[in-house]
C-alpha cells in the first residue's frame, strides 16, 4: 500500500543537509539544551569522536539491484538521492558513503553496528550468532531519586542443580494427574531410593534435584486411586510405571557470571529450574494459571455477573537482574466461572427464569458457547462426583432424548435411564441435556444433575459490565498494591518453603530500593498567533488555553449524519456549531455551515446513509470532495462504529469523526478541545511539536533525516481460533518535527507475531519481480513528503514477548534491510530496533508515599521516572520509563529493550528521545504511557479489525465481495487481505 505525498504545510522548517557529523557518541551526559529547549545553541551538541571501522552485520547479496516498480506509480522509480537542502546546525562533515560503523567479533558472532552504503551486506541467519545491543552505560540526565520495585532479591543456591527425565507409562495428558503420580512416588520412596532428596517437578517430563540422586536410571511402580470412580464400591486403582533418568547438571557458575555481567548469554536451563523450584509449593496450594496463582481464599471472590466471578491471586517469576537473581511478585485478578449448579449458571447467563419455559434457539447457542469446554461434576450419585468436560448441548429437550443401551440397538429414554440406574427423577425435562465426552459416543447429562467444577478460568470475551466490574477489583492505589504484594510475600513464607530450603534459595522480604531519575518534560511549540507560543508541561499534562495548533488545517466542506434517535436536529446543529467554534479557537479554519443540512438516519441503514450524504455533498459542491464527516452515534451502537469506519476509509475515502450521544447532550469544553485535536491531525495538521525538534537539538534525530517507525500486531481474542491477526506499521512523515505518522495495515495468519508484509516480492507478468511491503511504501512516502531520503531508522516494536526477541529481530530487521536495498543498491541506513513492552509485572512505587513532592495526584511516581539499573538486565540495553501521570490505580512503566543499535545511542539519548516523544501524542494534552509511534500502530491495528467483512470477523473465512483485485491477493498463508485504504485516508492519521 504505497502512501502518496503528504500535504506540504506553509510553515518554514529548519532543514538539515545530509553530510553531517553523526553523533554516535560514547556514554556521556546529554546537554540540558536537548531536554528543555532553553540554553546554548545546538552547535554545542556536536561530538568529535570518530567511530572506528567495522564489518557489516547485514544479510549477504542483498545489495544487488531488485526489480523496480510496484503498485501504481507511487513506488515506481523513486530515486532515494540525498537532499541538497542545507542545515543551520554546525557539524563536522562526514561522507556517509565511507562512514563504516560496523563490528564483528573475531569468532564471527555479530555485534551491533552498520554500514551506511556498503555493497556487501551480511546478517546473522540464526540466533546463535546474534548478540543484542550491549548497555552503553547508564543515564545521567534528570533529578535523581529512590523508588521501590516489586522485585525481591533471591540468594543463589550453592548446591548443584540436576535435571532428570521422567517417563510415565501409560502416558498421561493431565499435568494434575502427573503431579499426583510424582507426589505419591516421592511419598513412597523419598527416604529410600531418592536418598532423602525432595525433587521439584514441572508436571511434564522434567524432575529437578539439589544434588544427585543415588542412581542414574531407575524404574518405579506407583498406584494411584481414582477418587472420581466407583459406584458405592471400592475405588479403582490405576498402576503407573515411572522411569527417572539423569539428563544433565545445570551450571550455576555460568549463571553467577551472567548475573555479574561477565557473560552475555543467559543460562536459561538454570533460570527455568529455579523458577520451577519456587513455584512448586504454590502449585500445590493454589490454582496455577500461566505464571500466576489464584485462590478464592486470598480475597473473597467478587461477582462479575452472568455466572462469572473474579478471583484474586499473584504473579511470580524469577528474573536475572543487575542486583542478582530477583523474584518479581505482583498482584493479579482473573475471571473464573462460578461453581454453580448448571441450571443456576444458565439462568444467570440468560438473565431469565429457565425452569418454566422452553429455550429459544438463540438461548441454546448462547449456552453452548458459554459451556463448551467447561468441566462439570455430577451430583446425582451421592459421594461419587465424577467429572466431565462439556462438548455441546442437545438440540432436543431431555424428554425427547433416547439412546442405544446395548449392541442390539435397544433404545431407552434418558429420563427412564436415570430413574432406573440411579433412582434420579429428572424434574425439568423441557431443558436440553449437556453432551459430554467425545462426539463419537453420545453421553447425555441432565443440567439439573450437574454442577460446575470450582477453579476454572473463563478465557472467552468479557462483556462491558464484566470488564467494568473486574477493573473495579483490580484497580488499586499504589500504597494498597504495595502492601498487598508485601503481604503475599510474607504469606508465602519462602523461608519456610521446603523446596526453597532443599535447594538453598533465600528470598528477601523487602522490596528492592532502586536508583531512578526524573527526566525533565520537553518544551512544546505552538503557533505564533496564540497568547502562549510555547509550553512546559507540568506533571505530565497541560491544556490548549491561550494556545493555537502549530499547523491548524482548513475544513471548508463538511457534513453531519445523526444516527441517534434521541438527538433532535436542533440539538445536533447546536453541537456542530460549538465544535466548529472550538476548532476555530484552537487554530483551525472551520466553515460554520455544513455542505448539506444535518441528515438523520437509522443505524441499520449506515451504508445507504453514508453514500447518500457523500453523493449529495459532491453534487452540491459541483464535484468537490467532502473533507470531513461528523457522525453522532447512540451510546450503545453495536457494530455501527466499525461499519461506518470501514465504509468511510476503504470504500468512500472519507475522513470521519464520531461523537457519542452523551457528549452531544452534555457538551464540555474539554471534550470539544480533544475532538478538535483529533480532527486537525485527521485533516493532515499538527497540534504541537517539540521545541527541540524544530530547533534541531535532538541528538541522533536532528542531525540527518530520520524516520521513526512504530509497529504492532494484534491477535484475535481467546476463543476465536481462526480469525487472522492484524499487523500495523506507522512511520513519521515529517522531519525534523517527527510528529505526523502515516499508517498501513495488513491481515496475516492467525496468531502470527512476525509481521509478514514488512517487505515482499511477487512476480508480475509484465514487470517481472516487483518489490513492495509496508516498510518500502512508508520510506517512499517519507521521501515524497519531505523531499529527502531517511538516513537513519528508529524502529519501535510493540507486543513482543521475551521468548520472541531473537525471532522477531532476525526476521524484521532482515525485512527492513531488503526494503531499503530494493529502493537503491547501496541504501542501508543504520537501524535502531527497540521492543516496547507493557505486559510485564514490574511496578515502581514512591519511596515515601507521604512525600507529596515525589508523587502525582494519584499517588504514583512522577512522569519521566526512568530506571536503568539494579532491576534491569545484567548486560543488555533496557530501561523502564514511566512517562505518564497516573489517573487511577497503579501506573505501569513501559519497558524498552534496545535489541539492535547501529546508531550508537547513549542511554541518555534514547531515554530522553523516548520520553520527549511521549509528549507529542496527538489525541490529548497529556504525556502518554507508551511512545506514540507504538501507540499509533496499536490504534491502526485495532481500527483495521473493523475492515474485515462480518462473516470474516466471525470465523476467518469469507465469500467474495470484490475487494481483491489480483491473483496474489490471498498470499501464501491463505489469509484474505483487508480491503485497501483509500489514498487520501492513507496519508493522514486516520486512526486517531
Amino acid at each position: 500500500m504505497p502512501v502518496r505525498q503528504m500535504k506540504q504545510n506553509s510553515e518554514q522548517h529548519l532543514v538539515i543537509k545530509n553530510h553531517l557529523q553523526n553523533t554516535m557518541n560514547p556514554v556521556q551526559r546529554v546537554p540540558k539544551t536537548a531536554q528543555n529547549g532553553k540554553g546554548p545553541p545546538a552547535a554545542e551538541l556536536q561530538n568529535t569522536k570518530q567511530p572506528h571501522n567495522q564489518t557489516s552485520p547485514l544479510a549477504k547479496n542483498r545489495g544487488r539491484r531488485r526489480g523496480r516498480g510496484g503498485r501504481k506509480s507511487d513506488q515506481g522509480d523513486v530515486c532515494m538521492r540525498p537532499s541538497s537542502r542545507h542545515c543551520t546546525v554546525a557539524h563536522k562533515p562526514v561522507n556517509p558513503a565511507t562512514d563504516d560503523l560496523v563490528a564483528a567479533t573475531s569468532k564471527g558472532s555479530i555485534q551491533n553496528g552498520h554500514k551506511l552504503c556498503g555493497m556487501e551486506i551480511g546478517f546473522p541467519t540464526s540466533s546463535k550468532s546474534l548478540n543484542f545491543a550491549p548497555r552503553p552505560g547508564y543515564g545521567q540526565v534528570g533529578t535523581k531519586c529512590i523508588v521501590k520495585a516489586n522485585h525481591f532479591f533471591a540468594e543463589l543456591p550453592e548446591n548443584d542443580l540436576n535435571q532428570y527425565d521422567v517417563t510415565i507409562t501409560p502416558e498421561v495428558v493431565s499435568r494434575t494427574v502427573n503431579r499426583a503420580i510424582m507426589a505419591e512416588l516421592v511419598r513412597l520412596y523419598k527416604e529410600s531410593d531418592l536418598g532423602m532428596r525432595l525433587p521439584a517437578y514441572d508436571g511434564r517430563k522434567s524432575l529437578y534435584t539439589a544434588g544427585e540422586l543415588p542412581f542414574a536410571w531407575k524404574e518405579f511402580t506407583v498406584k494411584l486411586v481414582d477418587e472420581e470412580d466407583g459406584i458405592n464400591g471400592p475405588k479403582r486403582e490405576r498402576e503407573y510405571k515411572v522411569v527417572i533418568k539423569f539428563v544433565a547438571q545445570a551450571n550455576l557458575h555460568h549463571l553467577g557470571q551472567f548475573l555479574a555481567g561477565k557473560r552475555a548469554d543467559a543460562p536459561q536451563e538454570a533460570l527455568q529450574i529455579l523458577d520451577i523450584v519456587l513455584r512448586e509449593l504454590s502449585t500445590k496450594r493454589y490454582c496455577p494459571i500461566g505464571r500466576s496463582f489464584f485462590s478464592h481464599d486470598i480475597r473473597a471472590p467478587q461477582r462479575l455477573g452472568d455466572g462469572l466471578e473474579s478471583w484474586c491471586g499473584f504473579y511470580q517469576s524469577v528474573r536475572p537482574t543487575q542486583m542478582g537473581l530477583s523474584l518479581n511478585i505482583d498482584m493479579a485478578s482473573a475471571a473464573f466461572i462460578e461453581p454453580l449448579p448448571v441450571i443456576e449458571f444458565v439462568a444467570q447467563l440468560l438473565g431469565k427464569d429457565v425452569l418454566s419455559r422452553l429455550l429459544s434457539d438463540a438461548d441454546r447457542v448462547k449456552i453452548k458457547k458459554a459451556l463448551r469446554g467447561v468441566k462439570v461434576e455430577v451430583t446425582h450419585r451421592g459421594s461419587v462426583r465424577r467429572k466431565y468436560r462439556v462438548s455441546g448441548l442437545t438440540s432436543q429437550p431431555t424428554r425427547e432424548l433416547v439412546f442405544p443401551v446395548d449392541d442390539n440397538s435397544t433404545m431407552k429414554s434418558v429420563v427412564e435411564y436415570f430413574q432406573e440406574m440411579y433412582g434420579f427423577t429428572i424434574q425439568h425435562t423441557h431443558l436440553p441435556c449437556l453432551q459430554v465426552g467425545n462426539n463419537r459416543k453420545a453421553n447425555y447429562l441432565p443440567m439439573e444433575a450437574c454442577k460446575i467444577v470450582e477453579g476454572q478460568r473463563y478465557t472467552k470475551r468479557l462483556n462491558e459490565r464484566q470488564i467494568t466490574a473486574l477493573l473495579k477489583v483490580t484497580c488499586q492505589r499504589p500504597r494498597d498494591r504495595e502492601n498487598d504484594i508485601l503481604q503475599t510475600v510474607r504469606h508465602n513464607a519462602y523461608d519456610q518453603d521446603p523446596y526453597a530450603k532443599e535447594f538453598g534459595i533465600k528470598i528477601s522480604e523487602k522490596l528492592a530500593l532502586v536508583e531512578a531519575r526524573i527526566l525533565p518534560a520537553p518544551w512544546l511549540k505552538y503557533h505564533e498567533t496564540g497568547k502562549e507560543k510555547d509550553c512546559l508541561p507540568q506533571v505530565g499534562q497541560w491544556n490548549m488555553m491561550n494556545k493555537k495548533m502549530i499547523n491548524g488545517m482548513t475544513v471548508n466542506r463538511w457534513a453531519c449524519i445523526n444516527f441517534s434517535r434521541s438527538v433532535q436536529e436542533g440539538v445536533a446543529r447546536g453541537f456542530c456549531n460549538e465544535l466548529a467554534q472550538m476548532c476555530q479557537v484552537s487554530g483551525m479554519e472551520f466553515n460554520p455551515e455544513p455542505v448539506i443540512p444535518i441528515y438523520s438516519a437509522r443505524p441499520e441503514h449506515v451504508e445507504k446513509a453514508l453514500k447518500h450524504v457523500y453523493h449529495s455533498s459532491v453534487n452540491k459542491t459541483k464535484g468537490k470532495e467532502l473533507e470531513l464527516l461528523l457522525a453522532i452515534l447512540p451510546d450503545n451502537n453495536g457494530s455501527l462504529y466499525g461499519d461506518l469506519k470501514r465504509i468511510c476509509e476503504t470504500d468512500l475515502g472519507l475522513i470521519s469523526q464520531c461523537c457519542l450521544t452523551k457528549h452531544v447532550f452534555r457538551i464540555s469544553k474539554q471534550y470539544l478541545a480533544n475532538v478538535a485535536l483529533k480532527i486537525n491531525v485527521k485533516m493532515g495538521g499538527r497540534n504541537t511539536v517539540l521545541l527541540d525538534a524544530i530547533s534541531c537539538r535532538i541528538p541522533l534525530v536532528s542531525d540527518i533525516p530520520t524516520i521513526i517507525f512504530g509497529a504492532d500486531v494484534t491477535h484475535p481474542e481467546n476463543g476465536e481460533d481462526s480469525s487472522p491477526s492484524i499487523a500495523a506499521v506507522v512511520a513519521s512523515q515529517d522531519w525534523p518535527e517527527v510528529t505526523k505518522y502515516a499508517g498501513l495495515v495488513c491481515a496475516q495468519a492467525h496468531r502470527q507475531e512476525l509481521i509478514q508484509d514488512l517487505y515482499k516480492t511477487w512476480q508480475d507478468p509484465v514487470r517481472g519481480t516487483v518489490s513492495g511491503g509496508m516498510i518500502r511504501d512508508l520510506l517512499v512516502s517519507f521521501r515524497k513528503a519531505t523531499g529527502q531520503k531517511p538516513l537513519r531508522i528508529i524502529f519501535y516494536r510493540d507486543g513482543v514477548s521475551e521468548g520472541q526477541f531473537y525471532q522477531v529481530l532476525l526476521y524484521e530487521l532482515d525485512a527492513i534491510r531488503k526494503a531499503c536495498a530494493s529502493l537503491e543498491p547501496n541504501y542501508q541506513p543504520p537501524v535502531t530496533f527497540i521492543v516496547v513492552q507493557k505486559r510485564h509485572h514490574t511496578r515502581l512505587f514512591s519511596n515515601n508515599h507521604r512525600d507529596r513532592s515525589s508523587t502525582d495526584k494519584s499517588g504514583n511516581i512522577l512522569p519521566g521516572t526512568v530506571v536503568d539499573s539494579k532491576i534491569c538486565h545484567p548486560t543488555e540495553f533496557d530501561f523502564y520509563l514511566c512517562s505518564h501521570a497516573g489517573i487511577q490505580g497503579t501506573s505501569r512503566p513501559a519497558h524498552y529493550h534496545v535489541l539492535w543499535d547501529e546508531n550508537n545511542f547513549t542511554a541518555d539519548g534514547i531515554q530522553s528521545l523516548t520520553n520527549n516523544l511521549c509528549y507529542t501524542y496527538a489525541r490529548c494534552t497529556r504525556s502518554v504511557s507508551v511512545v506514540p509511534p507504538a501507540y499509533y500502530a496499536h490504534l491502526a491495528a485495532f481500527r483495521a479489525r473493523f475492515y474485515m467483512e462480518p462473516e470474516m470477523q466471525e470465523n476467518g473465512s469469507t465469500g467474495g465481495n470484490g475487494h481483491t483485485k489480483s491473483t496474489r491477493a490471498t498470499g501464501e498463508s491463505g489469509v484474505r487481505p483487508l480491503p485497501a485504504l483509500k489514498e487520501n485516508v492513507k496519508r493522514v492519521m486516520f486512526y486517531c
